[in-house]
């Protein structure tokens, strides 16, 4: 098979290599493995992306097998979590949706042929007692004093593991390779594990489970898989997956290693994550503040703003930290062409514009996005009360504040020049609770016919007209870029950000969404863009802040530095 272009990573170089050898009789088949103990993360992302997009690459199959071998931790519910993010990512596995659980009695009957070669072995040693006779990375494993049981005896008592007569962990099933291997992985690892728990899907049928290092390896050859793509982690495995392959004398794929994705202020560990969850720190799997598939998608990110992203990345063999705004500038260029504009007041103070007639009301054209001039243009209503934002008003400004003061003109957007009169404060707190304003009526939409020049424009909603709406501001979930960098006797959940959530509930948005259906996303001028939340209603609408419109991280660590 012949590319059109040159390989743009080190998989893609060993593929080609294979594909000019004939290996594989051409073919390419890839997969993608999940364990279903957790939901999708954005570094399973990167995963699914290479596997998928490999097979279509190269014209090939991928595989969605699902590796369940562990009862006590996987449920149906992570199953249809990863199925469905899958999809929304933009992947199909078209008839090819695998469970390692359907290949038991297989991986059973291969366990026996490893026995009857006198290759594994059934030990009585306690998991502690495993540990401490295998040995350290400077010292040799000592010999199990049940190695060398004969292959009838080892068969007999694997027979009765399954069977169900032993105790859990009282046996397990261990292949016989090296106690004095340089990598520990090899020192005679565990096969096969008793655990009297019911399976998700097999049920009570089996009370002995493989082990993972075990099933992927077999998994991989009974797919006919021919490159098994992983994460770093696993290279020291690799021996132990062409053993188990080489001594079965089965299909062979090539285990291939790449780095696994990190993220600055982000965490990307299951069981740490399942911690962030179950102890209430976040609001469950799709919270818009985790870095899961279902919380991404629910914070406003879209299946192609990540995929760009793991195009963009790229695929090495060396472990480094990705800048979260990498991330956040893919969905910024994406939704800068495909999001409406549209205008809203998250902090309000109130204007009345003293020399508009009360009753009047206008319908000003806006433009839904000037990327896009095709998306065309909408109506907003104008009226004598506004709602601006908070931030837009300063009564004693500094040198460089140029929006709106006591004696000073600003262009309201689509809309007139106005002028600050006076300033209305609460008698009690002295808070500002209103401005009186007057407008130019000659400078509609455009400039003044005098020539006079003002050097803000701010965004704004017409207080009758306006819809009341929930406002969630999020930010990353940790302070620290590496969130397990931590001080002596703290662990990674001292590092969670008291301030990555703020909640205003009393904004205002203009009339136009009204019927703004979840999942929408929007940019609010001026202030970032926003997602309409699964939460909102007819009677409320409630939007998530995804992406502000650039990167104010990178300008905090800029002052820092």
């Amino acid at each position: 098979m012949e590319k059109k272009y040159t390989s743009s990573n080190f998989i893609e170089e060993i593929i080609d290599k294979d594909l000019k050898n004939n290996k594989n009789e051409g073919c390419v088949h890839t997969r993608f493995p999940p364990e279903p103990n957790g939901y999708l993360h954005i570094g399973h992302a990167k995963s699914i992306c290479l596997n998928f997009g490999l097979a279509t690459e190269y014209k090939g199959l991928c595989n969605m097998r699902f590796d369940d071998t562990n009862p006590e931790t996987e449920e149906m519910e992570y199953v249809n979590s990863i199925i469905r993010d899958v999809k929304w990512l933009g992947f199909d596995w078209g008839d090819r949706l695998f469970y390692a659980s359907d290949y038991f009695q297989q991986l059973y009957e291969y366990a026996v042929q490893l026995i009857e070669k006198g290759k594994a072995y059934v030990c009585d040693l306690s998991a502690e007692e495993i540990r401490k006779y295998r040995g350290t990375l400077t010292e040799p494993g000592e010999e199990s004093p049940y190695r060398n049981r004969s292959p009838e005896e080892n068969l007999d008592l694997f027979k009765c593991m399954r069977a169900g007569e032993f105790e859990d962990g009282s046996r397990v099933l261990r292949a016989k390779i090296d106690m004095a291997s340089a990598n520990l992985t090899m020192r005679d690892p565990t096969l096969y594990r008793i655990r009297k728990v019911s399976h998700y899907r097999a049920g009570n049928k089996w009370c002995i489970y493989p082990m993972y290092d075990f099933t992927h390896c077999l998994s991989d050859s009974i797919e006919g898989i021919t490159h098994s793509i992983c994460t770093l982690e696993f290279e020291n495995n690799r021996p132990l997956y062409d053993w188990i392959l080489n001594q079965l004398g089965i299909h062979h794929p090539q285990q291939i290693e790449f780095a696994r994705l990190n993220i600055s202020y982000t965490l990307l560990s299951k069981r740490k994550l399942l911690e962030v969850v179950e102890e209430g720190h976040v609001k469950g799997w799709d919270d818009p503040r985790m870095p899961t598939i279902t919380g991404l998608r629910r914070r406003g990110f879209t299946p192609a703003s990540i995929r760009n992203f793991c195009r963009r990345i790229g695929v090495t063999k060396f472990n480094s930290i990705v800048e979260a705004t990498v991330l956040e500038n893919c969905l910024r260029e994406e939704l800068n062409k495909k999001a409406s504009r549209v205008m809203a007041v998250l902090r309000p103070l109130k204007v009345v514009i003293v020399n508009y007639p009360e009753e009047r009301k206008e319908e000003l054209g806006a433009t839904n996005n000037p990327e896009d001039l095709s998306m065309g243009e909408r109506k907003v209503p104008f009226s004598r009360v506004l709602y601006i934002e908070r931030d837009d008003f300063c009564e004693n400004p500094p040198k460089k504040f140029f929006r709106l003061a006591p004696g000073r003109e600003v262009r309201l957007r689509y809309a007139y020049f106005i002028k600050c009169l006076d300033v209305i404060k609460d008698k009690e707190t002295g808070k500002i609770i209103e401005l009186r304003c007057t407008y130019d009526p000659a400078t509609r939409g455009g400039d003044a016919p005098d020539g006079r020049k003002v050097k803000a424009t701010l965004h704004w909603v017409s207080a009758k007209d306006a819809l009341e709406a929930e406002v969630r501001l999020y930010d990353y979930l940790f302070t620290k870029r590496d969130p397990n960098e931590v001080e002596e006797g703290t662990d990674y959940k001292s590092n969670l950000n008291p301030k990555s959530l703020e909640v205003l509930k009393s904004c205002y948005v203009e009339p136009s969404l009204k019927n703004a259906s979840p999942g929408s996303s929007y940019q609010f001028e001026r202030l970032g863009y926003f997602c309409v939340d699964k939460d909102s209603s007819k009677e409320k609408l409630v939007f998530n802040r995804t992406v502000s419109l650039r990167d104010t991280w990178a300008k905090i660590s800029k002052k820092k530095k």
